[in-house]
């Protein structure tokens, strides 16, 4: 008995909802608790009904009581389906879901410089930036991710999210001083670190795209990677501007884009990123490609065989041998109604 039992109990964790095959009994339960029910309505009015009842002394007819030995089976099937039995199927190796990332993208006025070019046309570099993070975009599925613009102040366009169609609408409708015309680099590290202090640790990254130096803001920007460090967000910071042009195309003293690249370059070590600088939308989007590298969205999970489900097989067959136990007792009436049909 106890073997039987344990047997019972190791088949147990092939169903996923057991408890249905406790409904198995469930006829013979009833068969057994309630009685058999009776007309007390006579079908046929006759002076001698008394008499018969009397003489059958209250007891069913035999086989009233008798149920076929298929419908039985039918009922058992049927609840072995309710049950839904799995068998282990086909081992896989689903990827771990991507980063939170949020893209802080610097709107001062000096986005507004017309020095990249873009499929053959000069272009400001708010528009080039735009094209670059729009491809990155595409790139980041598995992704959630926020959107940061900064000027003089820092505002959170869109929050962390896995709709990256409704990040690249904000981003294309940016402009650039919706912010502010100045630069407020560490109050936008931040309020990425605001953002994401809370998300899974190891997952939390800020892209950081800048054209100048901070003038503007509360927080000092190497106050805010510090602050970035302890909550364990890591910081790409992206340089990106084109040099302005000196006397006769030759680079002059005190032509160079005014960006503060060192203070980039602290921010991003601090945090364990990395820091880059763009000259045109062919190197921002080297950048981006690289930044893609260094935060791969998908690795190797953990193997999992998920369950196939049996059901169908079981639920089926009762289904089968339900319409023929029902056809079984009318085709016996028919060929008892007419003997010739039982020899055709």
């Amino acid at each position: 008995m106890n073997a039987l039992l344990d047997r019972f109990a190791d088949l147990l964790p092939m169903f996923a909802w057991p408890w249905w095959l406790l409904a198995v009994p469930a006829p013979w339960l009833v068969r057994w608790l309630l009685p058999p029910a009776r007309d007390v309505a006579p079908a046929l009015r006759a002076p001698w009904g008394r008499r018969l009842e009397a003489v059958a002394g209250g007891a069913p007819l035999p086989g009233v009581r008798r149920m076929p030995w298929l419908a039985w089976l039918a009922w058992t099937l049927l609840c072995v389906a309710a049950a839904r039995p799995q068998t282990p199927g086909e081992a896989v190796q689903p990827p771990v879901s991507g980063r939170d990332l949020m893209l802080a993208v610097d709107l001062s006025g000096s986005m507004g410089e017309e020095d990249m070019r873009l499929g053959g046309r000069a272009v400001d570099r708010l528009t080039a930036a735009k094209a670059v993070l729009s491809d990155f975009l595409d790139r980041r599925e598995g992704d959630r991710v926020g959107l940061i613009v900064f000027g003089q102040r820092a505002y959170v366009l869109s929050p962390l999210t896995l709709d990256r169609e409704s990040v690249r609408s904000q981003l294309l409708d940016s402009v650039v001083g919706l912010a502010g015309r100045e630069t407020a680099i560490g109050d936008a590290i931040g309020l990425a670190v605001k953002r994401l202090r809370e998300q899974r640790s190891g997952q939390r990254v800020v892209v950081l795209l800048t054209d100048g130096v901070n003038t503007a803001g509360q927080l000092d920007p190497e106050k805010a990677a510090e602050l970035a460090q302890a909550h364990g967000v890591r910081i790409h910071a992206v340089a990106f501007g084109g040099d302005l042009p000196g006397l006769f195309g030759m680079r002059m003293p005190g032509t160079m884009a005014e960006i503060d690249e060192e203070a980039l370059q602290r921010i991003a070590a601090a945090t364990s990123g990395r820091a880059f600088r763009a000259r045109d939308a062919r190197e921002l989007a080297g950048i981006y490609a690289e930044i893609d590298r260094l935060e791969p969205v998908e690795r190797p999970g953990q193997l999992l065989r998920p369950p196939v489900e049996r059901y169908p097989w079981p639920l089926g067959a009762a289904l089968a041998l339900g319409l023929f136990a029902t056809w079984r007792p009318r085709r016996r009436s028919r060929v008892a109604a007419d003997p010739s049909e039982a020899g055709a």
